[in-house]
């Protein structure tokens, strides 16, 4: 018997005209991502030609890697569209912060305001290796001062990828989850794939970030999705239109 198979759609098929990236780090030299005026020109140029409309860049906030402040990351703002020559970049980019949720975090949101994707709406992460002991207890007290988290990237922690159940613990916490559009696409990984199908299919993913740092993302923008789950992107495509400025 033949069987025919229908190829997996291209990532940027799913991209609609206006949409809204609410995750990337394209402000020049204030972390791991754009390192010059023209990094950011030409990353902001690329995404533009997958139907990418509008940008909250999300500057890394990481005690004492990334050191960053509201203050400073708005100040850089305002300059990198003075240096953009980029036609009315000054209505299409604004700046937030990517948090990472450690002690120094959970000081700061008590002290001052932090910076957000939108009225309460901060975007934050945990570290890679594990999660920090006190996460729930953070998150709670983040919620009662005010603010709604969205975690960046949930399917690229692996220590959650054998032991799922935590996610659905994470999102009756009061998270909200922001896929990378790399983790449908491969970049990171067959797990992190395989996790990013997983919370696809049980209906747990809310937005969806590009998380661009340099030009090999964008490489990977432009590739085929790898996930079984895709019929639902459409949808985590559109939610970000909520973060319209």
């Amino acid at each position: 018997m033949i069987h025919f198979f229908k190829p997996k759609p291209f990532l940027r098929d799913f991209i609609p005209d206006d949409y809204l990236d609410i995750h990337s780090h394209l402000l020049p030299g204030i972390d791991d991502g754009a390192t010059s005026i023209d990094d950011t020109a030409k990353l902001i140029k690329g995404l533009e030609s997958l139907g990418f409309s509008k940008f909250i860049t999300t500057p890394h906030v990481m005690g004492e890697v990334w050191n960053n402040t509201k203050t400073g990351i708005e100040t850089k703002l305002q300059d990198t569209v003075s240096e953009l020559t980029i036609p009315h970049v000054k209505d299409k980019l604004r700046a937030a912060a990517e948090y990472m949720i450690d002690a120094e975090f959970r000081e700061l949101f008590k002290r001052e305001p932090l910076l957000t994707l939108r009225e309460n709406y901060v975007l934050v992460e945990i570290s890679y290796l594990n999660a920090p002991i006190q996460l729930y207890d953070i998150l709670f007290e983040l919620q009662t001062a005010g603010y709604k988290p969205v975690l960046a990237h949930p399917e690229r922690y692996n220590f959650y990828h054998h032991n799922l159940q935590e996610y659905q613990k994470l999102k009756d916490a009061g998270c909200l989850f922001q896929l990378n559009m790399l983790s449908t696409t491969g970049y990171y990984g067959p797990n992190v794939s395989k996790i990013a199908d997983y919370l696809l299919s049980k209906d747990l993913i809310d937005f969806i970030g590009s998380d661009v740092h340099h030009n090999r993302h964008l490489d990977y923008i432009r590739k085929k999705v790898v996930l079984k789950n895709h019929k639902q992107l459409p949808i985590i495509f559109q939610n970000n239109s909520f973060f319209d400025f």
